[in-house]
């Protein structure tokens, strides 16, 4: 990132523009080029051994390139973290920020709401080296997160709103539970897209983004992202660097490219998901609207409270359903494929699959998620409602 544009104090729309650039540096060119490269050559011992004590120096190919290098400054100014790492996928900044802070006789804390990989992650992998996992209520405050705090608890991994049911976690609450017992927050922001919340802001010490999604933003790179505070900013990367985790040039390259025009795209999701889950709303098949911009959703005043805005994704709780009349609706949409990401700019649907252990989840089998894309929202309304035809005729 350039250095000469007053610290970078702006506002988001321009960061997005311009984070990351460095057209002088680069013979001109807006977008920084797509660098490929394992081994990096020296002229001299003294000038590697130099480069191997400069921070974002080019060492070798797995610890970064100039295009990597790039995407993980817009992310930082974006979300407003010390430092961003880059990897290869949503997951893997999961786990590279949660081994950061964790080993053998730790414990977390996890939200029940959680991306079903993150449980996996726990369940069957983090438990063989023996760190144990407890989950929590989404909805809990302070006082309960407190009293769920163990000696050994290391992390508190929350995802906001999740991803499949959608509970608005009380961030604030929750970090400050945490950090009186010195215990590490970590959030997926995801939803968010960095863009309608800043969990630096709210006290969390690492913000992760399957970036694949509203990042990239056009379904065809996989990228994941790890921001954290000063404090946490040298164990993220020694995390990262001992799983051996790193970004693919041309995937890093995507994501830079896909931020330019994050704020833009973001407005028409934010539009039509809530025209088309307004229109959801008023259908006579519909229980409830799992959107946290909804007063029906769960947490929804901690998303008023803390949230600029919203993105497409949102789940549909049907008053009665079955496998068949669900199977029906999916397979009749057109502009709607069944897909199991998001953040693109076509539009999605997916029934739901919800595991939960700590408090149960009402809608079971009854609740489908939709990301809405790009396309005009009449368009995907008309292809809903036959969709839902299908679906009533199944029942």
């Amino acid at each position: 990132m350039s250095t000469d544009k007053k610290d970078w104090d702006f506002k988001q729309d321009t960061k997005l523009g311009h984070a990351g650039s460095d057209p002088a540096g680069e013979f001109g060119i807006i977008n920084p080029p797509v660098y490929h490269a394992s081994t990096v050559a020296f002229p001299t011992v003294a000038a590697q051994a130099i480069a191997r004590a400069t921070p974002n120096a080019f060492t070798y190919g797995r610890h970064g390139s100039p295009t990597s290098f790039a995407f993980e400054d817009a992310v930082a100014a974006l979300e407003g973290g010390a430092r961003t790492i880059a990897v290869g996928s949503g997951l893997a900044a999961i786990v590279g920020a949660m081994l950061a802070f964790v080993g053998q006789g730790d414990h977390v804390l996890v939200c029940d709401s959680a991306y079903r990989p993150t449980r996996n992650l726990c369940e069957n992998f983090l438990k063989r080296f023996g760190v144990a996992t407890s989950y929590y209520d989404p909805l809990a405050g302070a006082k309960e997160i407190a009293a769920l705090i163990q000696p050994n608890t290391k992390v508190i991994y929350t995802e906001s709103p999740g991803s499949h049911s959608f509970e608005v976690q009380d961030i604030p609450a929750i970090v400050e539970a945490a950090h009186k017992r010195g215990v590490k927050v970590v959030m997926d922001n995801t939803w968010s897209a960095g863009v309608f919340f800043k969990p630096l802001d709210h006290g969390v010490d690492v913000s992760v983004h399957a970036a694949t999604k509203y990042f990239v933003g056009h379904s065809d790179a996989m990228l994941g992202t790890i921001t954290g505070t000063d404090e946490v900013k040298d164990a993220l990367y020694e995390s990262v660097s001992v799983l051996g985790y790193n970004v693919a040039p041309d995937d890093a390259y995507l994501g830079i490219r896909g931020m330019r025009t994050l704020s833009v795209r973001l407005k028409r999701h934010e539009a039509n998901a809530l025209k088309v889950a307004e229109w959801f709303a008023g259908r006579p098949e519909v229980e409830t609207i799992l959107h946290p911009a909804f007063a029906s959703c769960p947490g929804h005043e901690f998303w008023k409270r803390d949230f600029t805005g919203s993105s497409g994704l949102f789940s549909v709780v049907f008053k009665k359903a079955s496998e068949a009349a669900i199977t029906a609706l999916v397979d009749r949409l057109e502009l709607l494929a069944l897909g199991g990401s998001w953040g693109g700019f076509e539009s999605l649907v997916l029934p739901t699959h919800v595991v939960r252990s700590a408090v149960p989840f009402a809608g079971g089998e009854r609740c489908v998620r939709f990301h809405v894309g790009l396309e005009n929202a009449d368009d995907l309304i008309e292809d809903l409602g036959d969709g839902l035809t299908a679906f009533n005729a199944a029942l």
